[in-house]
């Protein structure tokens, strides 16, 4: 994990709300949410299927409309009616590598056009012959050979190699990696989170890692944000999250993880969350800092369970 010294802000999410459908069938996705992300680090956005998280991302990349609020990278403007010039900013400086490899991949075209899609669509190649040479780099970091570039997709085990060098071949700043490596085998998984840590440090690459799975992204986050039903719950650097997890949802969520030693994973109880335990009729929850950099939601009563908390 590489955490910037220079704090220096490439991503904020101000306050966006995601809606789909209208009227009796409107569907509040995303509640409310923000945060930013910091260049070069890798900021983990956590929760259950369904939580939202996906579709924040692709709000990110412009696929999903916001309904109020803002998405700001480098301080300029990209959610809503944008220009021509940074909507091509915006695909050329962020990416995305989605959850299922095979579903996002055209499977009657070879890998050589799909890693290419990006570099036709802004003409970023000066001729052919330095288009070839643009896949062929983009495969050979990927731990794919320049021949598999006449293959077809389906050829592949996975395939999620192949999204990430269409991903990287447009040398973004910053690529949002939605699940992963959640559809690959076992045996392959720890390959790809290895891949896309060492092409940070090669790169020097920034990260949205969308993931339910906690034990892996408390092994190659920095930052995690947790979200429940479209709304944020927590907030905190990687390590601290799970020393002192204080949200009752975040703790459900640690409680879940698979334990490697089966006489612990028998004796380990599940927590469960239940959102009526908030009395939130009078007291209403905010966003508290309950230390440095560590972000609750919650209300004035709880916000001082939580500094008890961590005093003991």
């Amino acid at each position: 994990m590489s955490v910037t010294h220079e704090k220096e802000k490439i991503l904020e999410v101000k306050n966006i709300n995601i809606d789909f459908g209208r009227g009796r069938k409107k569907f509040h996705a995303v509640d409310d949410v923000s945060f930013h992300i910091y260049k070069g680090e890798t900021f983990g956005l956590v929760g259950e299927s369904g939580s939202g998280k996906t579709t924040i991302g692709r709000a990110i990349v412009r696929i999903n409309e916001v309904t109020s609020g803002e998405i700001l990278y480098r301080g300029q403007r990209i959610s809503g009616k944008i220009s021509k010039e940074v909507d091509h900013k915006v695909i050329e400086n962020i990416q995305m590598i989605f959850q299922d490899p095979m579903a996002s991949l055209n499977d009657r075209a070879k890998v050589d056009y799909i890693v290419s899609e990006g570099l036709y669509n802004l003409h970023k190649f000066s001729s052919e012959q330095d288009r070839r040479e643009k896949v062929e780099k983009a495969l050979l970091e990927v731990g794919l050979l320049p021949e598999f570039a006449s293959r077809f997709p389906h050829e592949f085990s996975g395939g999620q190699r192949i999204g990430i060098a269409r991903a990287l071949i447009m040398e973004p700043e910053l690529v949002i990696a939605d699940e992963p490596i959640s559809a690959l085998d076992v045996s392959i998984r720890a390959q790809v989170l290895n891949l896309l840590k060492d092409l940070q440090e090669q790169k020097g690459l920034t990260y949205l890692f969308i993931a339910h799975d906690l034990s892996i992204v408390r092994f190659i986050t920095d930052r995690v944000a947790v979200i429940h039903k479209g709304k944020i719950v927590e907030l905190a650097e990687t390590e601290k999250l799970f020393a002192h997890p204080l949200h009752p949802y975040t703790q459900a969520l640690l409680s879940a993880i698979p334990q490697p030693d089966p006489l612990v994973e028998r004796k380990k109880v599940v927590q469960e969350y239940n959102s009526s335990m908030h009395h939130y009729e009078k007291d209403k929850p905010r966003w508290i800092e309950i230390e440095p950099e560590h972000f609750v939601l919650a209300n004035m009563e709880e916000g001082e369970k939580y500094r008890c908390m961590l005093q003991n």
